[in-house]
């Protein structure tokens, strides 16, 4: 099956120690089983260290030491797996993150914004729409009819369209796709049933206000917009599916818009830090994803 990128994908390089915030650092890493056959059958050098350093409990994972970092990561931020064995010695997760895939009739590939070097490059990139082809992936097409990607190709050329402005492309959207959006009331309730990987985002959180839209920072919002609907609708299963994931990412964006007027984020950084918390704690929690879908 070919596979494909938004063309800002290949910009994309993890930074490693220079990261403000460390995918190896508050995150339970799992070990998938081929990688735990691996690790299990070195038996000497840095192998034995690595096997030392797994728990065996019902999913495998790394034992997390004081302050949560993972046991391979050193004292300057670099992984010392990678420094003694390689990188195809990582388990999957860390090998993939921020990766994410969809499959329909083709794959497709992109990066998740809980990485701050992530949502760097997809919030500066207005290419969103633009796709490469990458490669090839052993995956089968499945065999829903419904076809997410010529949905999500006409949502990005309303997006795209600057004979109008953002405010007037989100309400055509709406309109078109009947979104209505729940009273901040309900959202609030919401948002404060959330389990937090960081309790400080919750009050943050809970500064949101449907009303809140920055001034300025349109761009902004409507790439974090297209790539919502590039994560969450493409794989959608059918047209009622499609328009409950839309309507989850239309919350996001208001979420990020709020979030942006709260925090008085100007700059690209702020913003992208702050398009990351939000994907840290929603997109990257499926109990979140679904109080959120199911609100």
């Amino acid at each position: 099956m070919k596979l494909y990128a938004p063309k800002y994908y290949k910009r994309f390089h993890c930074i490693a120690d220079k990261c403000e915030h460390s995918c190896c650092i508050g995150w339970e890493i799992d070990i998938d089983e081929d990688t735990l056959q691996a690790y299990q059958a070195m038996k000497d050098g840095y192998g034995a260290v690595i096997a030392e350093s797994v728990s065996m409990e019902e999913t495998p994972h790394f034992k997390l030491c004081e302050g949560d970092r993972c046991p391979h990561l050193n004292e300057r931020g670099l992984c010392k797996i990678i420094l003694n064995l390689g990188e195809d010695s990582l388990c999957y997760i860390c090998r993939e993150h921020p990766r994410f895939y969809n499959f329909t009739g083709v794959a497709e590939v992109g990066i998740g914004l809980s990485c701050p070097e992530a949502a760097r490059i997809v919030l500066s990139s207005p290419d969103y729409a633009t796709f490469d082809c990458i490669g090839d992936v052993d995956a089968l097409a499945d065999d829903i009819i419904f076809d997410g990607r010529a949905e999500r190709g006409k949502l990005y050329a309303i997006l795209q369209d600057e004979s109008l402005d953002y405010a007037t492309r989100l309400a055509k959207i709406g309109e078109i796709y009947s979104i209505e959006d729940k009273a901040d009331g309900r959202r609030l309730e919401l948002l404060d049933a959330l389990e937090y990987l960081d309790e400080a985002h919750k009050p943050m959180f809970l500064c949101y206000s449907s009303g809140n839209r920055p001034t300025g920072k349109d761009a902004y919002l409507e790439r974090f917009l297209a790539y919502a609907i590039y994560r969450h609708c493409t794989e959608a299963l059918d047209e009622e599916d499609f328009g409950c994931r839309l309507s989850f990412c239309f919350f996001c964006e208001r979420l990020l818009a709020s979030l942006i007027c709260s925090q008085n984020a100007e700059t690209l950084e702020e913003i992208a830090a702050l398009a990351s918390i939000l994907s840290e704690e929603i997109e990257y929690s499926e109990d979140n994803t679904n109080t959120i879908l199911e609100g």
